[in-house]
């Protein structure tokens, strides 16, 4: 079991940046997947960004459309930390976001029914 802690989310106008942090408890393993998901009310939970880490470093990483090139995921493996760098953001990118962990490999590294270990959130609101 890998236990998440997020944090960095926030309030910002649409235009601005914010960074999201997820420490994770060490492991040793070597193959996992970690990917960062948002949920608004009523709406199921979505993947934003992912990672596939193999080896230790990663070999895999994938966005969701609606945040290419504006969003990006990395990790620091040392640190256990994993990263998200929200660049450009908008209205419609409120949320509240969770990083979420599965040992070993996964399919697809955006689908949330392939994790089993979720940090408890952090809410991150853009005004227009």
């Amino acid at each position: 079991q890998v236990q998440l802690v997020e944090s960095g989310g926030g309030s910002v106008q649409a235009g601005g940046s914010l960074r999201l942090t997820c420490r994770k408890t060490s492991h040793s393993v070597t193959n996992y997947a970690m990917g960062w998901f948002r949920q608004v009310p009523g709406k199921e939970r979505e993947g934003v960004a992912g990672i596939a880490i193999r080896g230790g470093t990663t070999s895999i990483a994938d966005y969701a459309e609606s945040v290419k090139g504006r969003f990006t995921i990395s990790q620091n493996d040392a640190e256990y930390t994993l990263y998200l760098n929200m660049n450009s953001l908008k209205p419609e990118d409120t949320g509240l976001y969770y990083c979420a962990a599965r040992v070993g490999l996964v399919a697809d590294v955006l689908r949330p029914d392939e994790y089993d270990n979720w940090g408890q959130g952090t809410q991150v609101t853009v005004s227009s």
